[in-house]
């Protein structure tokens, strides 16, 4: 008898236990379908609809963020699993998500970053991001970014040399993973203040941990199934995961030490001395903050580090390939950034230089124009931790918010013909009316990306430095680079292109 009421006791606790998830997720599953979207199924989802192609799956998306731009006022609803997920892409929206400081907390799909950046400036949120943010902006100074030019001419110059020998043989180049190396070259430099030598030996441990690494955690981000760590840990692709871990952990804490225990550098902030013109990273910078304030510590330190090593290869390096990939396909575009070259540098073989860049404008409104149609980041998510309304409708609390990048910036609505490359729509006169929201390759509001002045100097460096010497012709159609939406915008199959030497 006393078994059998121990079991009604289970079985009534049991109930009380699942009872309370099941009805908060009854009630979001009413609230949250208020909102347009594909069928869904639940605790399934859409998922059940997802084309297993990941190129496929790409096209999919896009179909129904045209139909929902219509039906919604780009607004689409999606179930991934048990999360309700919003997608925007209407720019007054994603005004109201963006700019309020209570959204600033990334999506859950950030948490497979933790292992490797910890809760740096990327991954973290509330008042550690906001102290964070503050304490980092002055490294972004224009002052510290002038001293990085050097670096960027000098990691251009070194692709050139090896584009070059390819150019005299006309042979057809993939351009991807000779400016993927030139960028690691670049940032490792700029961030840790090494020279990794990516370039000369594609070999190396770090550099291959790097590039894994983001493969590993985007893998991981499209299968719900390895989401659990007990799980992922056990099957290869997590063991491998721990072994890159360990490598890209054990570099910047050895060079972090190494540094540490060198006499510091003195880079006062004298406009008139211009102390800043020494060769310093990231690296010293956040080192200098550490002995103002040890509370900011030397695993602090590696978070950002790691950080800027992640953030500061991939996005820069894909605006690269995708402006080559435009620009190669368009040569009228490429004849007038010739024209401008020309016009700045002559026959001259000097590096660029602040004043070059400043000068540079229609290769800016070229590069602006590549993020608009191939954006590196093409959706960025929020958790939303209070509810809030969006349309006239409750966005509950718990849902995913995901602002779609690539959708919004292909709203006829402020970008007529959107699929058409016209560097011209980013001359002053067009683009001073713009909605501020309905082009937003950085994000915006306060957490917009930290990095983008730099991001743009070194992509202008190293985009100047190819077609001052080589004019470039695209052998691949968007029908075959076929792009594929990760955390990244990439190529499926590479970009090929024709080099040819410039007379």
């Amino acid at each position: 008898m006393m078994l059998g009421m121990g079991s009604v006791a289970v079985v009534l606790v049991a109930t009380a236990v699942l009872a309370v998830p099941l009805i908060r997720f009854i009630r979001l599953w009413f609230i949250f379908n208020k909102f347009e979207g594909p069928p869904a199924i639940p605790f399934v989802g859409n998922t059940y609809q997802f084309k297993h192609d990941p190129i496929e799956l790409v096209q999919q998306v896009n179909d129904w963020f045209e139909t929902y731009r219509e039906k919604s006022k780009g607004l689409m609803r999606l179930w991934l699993g048990v999360v309700p997920t919003l997608f925007i892409y209407d720019a007054q929206v994603i005004e109201t998500i963006l700019s309020n400081s209570r959204h600033i907390k990334k999506g859950f799909v950030y948490s497979f970053l933790e292992p490797w950046l910890g809760l740096g400036l990327l991954t973290s949120s509330g008042q550690k991001w906001f102290h964070r943010r503050k304490m980092l902006t002055p490294a972004f100074h224009f002052a510290v970014l002038q001293n990085f030019i050097d670096v960027f001419n000098e990691q251009s110059i070194i692709m050139c040399q090896k584009l070059d020998q390819l150019a005299h043989k006309s042979v057809t180049v993939d351009i991807c993973p000779y400016i993927t190396l030139c960028v690691l070259d670049i940032i490792s430099e700029t961030a840790m203040g090494i020279q990794m030598n990516a370039q000369g030996n594609g070999n190396n441990e770090y550099v291959e941990a790097v590039i894994r690494m983001s493969d590993l955690i985007q893998q991981r981000q499209k299968k719900p199934w390895t989401w659990p760590d007990v799980v992922y840990d056990s099957m290869n692709s997590g063991k491998e995961h721990a072994k890159c871990l360990r490598i890209l952990h054990d570099m910047t804490n050895m060079i972090i030490t190494e540094r540490k225990n060198q006499p510091p550098k003195d880079f006062e902030d004298d406009d008139n001395k211009n102390n800043l013109k020494k060769r310093i990273a990231f690296l010293d910078l956040l080192l200098k903050m550490h002995r103002e304030d040890p509370s900011f510590t030397l695993d602090d330190i590696r978070e950002e580090v790691d950080t800027f090593m992640f953030e500061g290869h991939d996005t820069t390096a894909a605006l690269a390939y995708w402006a080559m990939f435009l620009i190669g396909h368009h040569t009228k575009v490429q004849r007038k950034l010739h024209q401008e070259l020309d016009e700045i540098f002559g026959d001259s073989d000097r590096p660029v230089t602040s004043d070059d860049l400043q000068k540079l404008t229609y290769l800016a409104c070229v590069l602006k124009e590549t993020l608009r149609i191939f954006p590196s980041v093409p959706a960025i998510g929020r958790d939303i931790l209070e509810d809030c309304v969006i349309d006239g409708k409750l966005l509950p609390k718990g849902s995913l918010a995901l602002v779609a990048i690539g959708a919004v910036h292909r709203d006829p609505l402020y970008f007529p013909n959107p699929l058409m490359f016209d560097p011209d729509r980013f001359l002053p006169e067009n683009s001073a009316k713009r909605h501020p929201y309905a082009y937003i390759p950085f994000s915006a509001g306060p957490r917009n990306c930290i990095g983008q002045r730099f991001a743009m100097m070194e992509d202008k460096v190293l985009v100047a430095t190819v077609l001052r010497r080589f004019s470039v012709e695209s052998l691949s159609s968007i029908e075959e680079v076929r792009p594929m939406a990760e955390l990244i915008l990439r190529p499926s199959s590479g970009i090929h292109v024709k080099l040819t030497r410039r007379k």
